[in-house]
């Protein structure tokens, strides 16, 4: 299994999902982790050209079309990946996710592999709580 992690450093799992410049993949087996890889991720710098999305009042943010297809191009490079860990997200970004079949988890655990551990063994907790 894979799980991807969003990370300035492929170490610890960032704050924000939109402005991490990475992701940290690693491939669990037999609930061990056996390997890692740090793959550059699409942000928020990388659709500077575009032009903002046009929030809709009562509307949880990034959730219209245009920003839904900025997440889908983000969680292309982890296409792969059974889950997507992160510290914060906007409501938007963790929709796109579930629509790519990437299970999107929020979490106050900064290691990657504490994290992926916890995942893995059923113990993380999704802190929705924590969308924005």
């Amino acid at each position: 299994m894979k799980i991807a992690a969003i990370t300035d450093d492929g170490e610890t799992i960032s704050q924000h999902f939109g402005r991490a410049a990475y992701y940290q993949v690693v491939t669990v087996e037999d609930g061990k982790i056996i390997d890692r890889s740090l793959r550059e991720k699409l942000g928020h710098a990388h659709f500077g050209d575009q032009p903002h999305a046009v929030e809709q009042p009562g509307q949880p943010h990034g959730m219209d079309p245009d920003s839904h297809n900025k997440h889908l191009r983000m969680a292309e490079v982890i296409a792969d990946c059974e889950a997507l860990l992160c510290r914060g997200m906007g409501q938007g970004a963790y929709e796109s996710m579930k629509a790519r079949n990437i299970r999107p988890v929020v979490t106050d655990i900064e290691s990657i592999d504490e994290a992926v551990l916890a995942y893995v063994e059923g113990r993380i907790v999704d802190l929705v709580e924590k969308l924005h």
